[in-house]
């Protein structure tokens, strides 16, 4: 078995039990932003930390950071900072399961990136796979009980939020694969902890400054909630590395579409934990997604 396979697998169980962990958050005492920021402010330090003790346990030595590593990661960090705000809105709107289902037409629109971006042609099978994978987003896109034309549905602020953080979401994927392909040739690992360290620093500044100027109180807020938000830190900080070190393995659509299996734990967590209930017409909309994520693995 190819490491990237059992690496992607457990970044997105880590993801899974992170994003668990803020929707609990964000439904009882953090914003959303706060929420975001709780991510990035608990697990910087462990980044930090993890890439002096490498340094310093092994003949490693930091790579140069060239100037495209920081267009790379600052283009990702940001475009995770979105993503993330966008799925924890997303929480507030859909429940659990359906709120990662939006969040994982990543998948295709990684793919699409990937073509716009680096010239990645698209096979008939994958075309085929993306217009499956559109089909599923008509069925999740409806909020159940609404009336109307389905295509008013993908207007509505569920879509905008599952969708946006898709397209986000697809290009830090990409922006983090360019970042570590920068470091040279160096061991994949210590490429993935580098680029983490930087990404998840300039995330903690630039979002903690934002929060100083316009809302001071959320930083009390993600201090005083320390006993659940230090948990979200560590499940993040071992989920991006997981994620970091996948890309530096293999192709970012690669990773992304095996990524997938988040949704069946995503899926139990909506059951068992949050004690929310599925429709049929979102087990529907959530196989179709499926389906169209395993045309799309066999298309590449």
């Amino acid at each position: 078995m190819s490491l990237w396979i059992p690496v992607t697998i457990a970044a997105a169980s880590f993801q899974t039990v992170r994003f668990m962990l803020q929707k609990s958050l964000s439904t009882i005492k953090l914003s959303v932003a706060g929420a975001t920021f709780a991510r990035f402010a608990y697990s910087m330090p462990l980044a930090v930390l993890g890439l002096i003790m490498a340094l310093h346990m092994t003949d490693l030595s930091l790579p140069p950071l060239t100037g495209w590593f920081w267009v790379y990661a600052v283009i990702g960090g940001t475009s995770q900072i979105l993503a993330t705000i966008c799925v924890v809105a997303l929480f507030k709107q859909r429940n659990f399961a359906v709120g990662i289902t939006f969040k994982k037409t990543e998948v295709i629109q990684t793919a699409i990136v990937g073509f716009l971006v680096l010239g990645d042609q698209v096979s008939i099978g994958a075309l085929g796979a993306i217009i499956v994978s559109l089909l599923a987003v008509l069925l999740l896109s409806k909020t159940p009980g609404g009336d109307g034309a389905w295509w008013k549905h993908l207007t509505n602020r569920a879509a905008r939020l599952g969708l946006g953080s898709g397209v986000l979401f697809a290009f830090s994927s990409v922006s983090y694969r360019g970042a570590s392909l920068e470091l040279g040739d160096v061991d994949a690992w210590f490429r993935a902890l580098v680029t983490l360290a930087a990404v998840v620093t300039f995330q903690f500044l630039s979002m903690g400054i934002w929060l100083l100027w316009r809302d001071r109180a959320e930083l009390r807020a993600v201090w005083e909630t320390r006993k659940i938000s230090v948990f979200v830190g560590l499940t993040s900080l071992c989920g991006s590395f997981c994620w970091f070190f996948a890309f530096t393995l293999q192709n970012a659509a690669y990773v992304k579409a095996l990524g997938q299996v988040e949704l069946l734990l995503s899926l139990f967590a909506s059951i068992l934990f949050f004690r929310e209930t599925i429709t049929r017409r979102e087990i529907a909309g959530m196989g179709l997604l499926g389906l169209s994520i395993l045309a799309l693995v066999l298309a590449i």
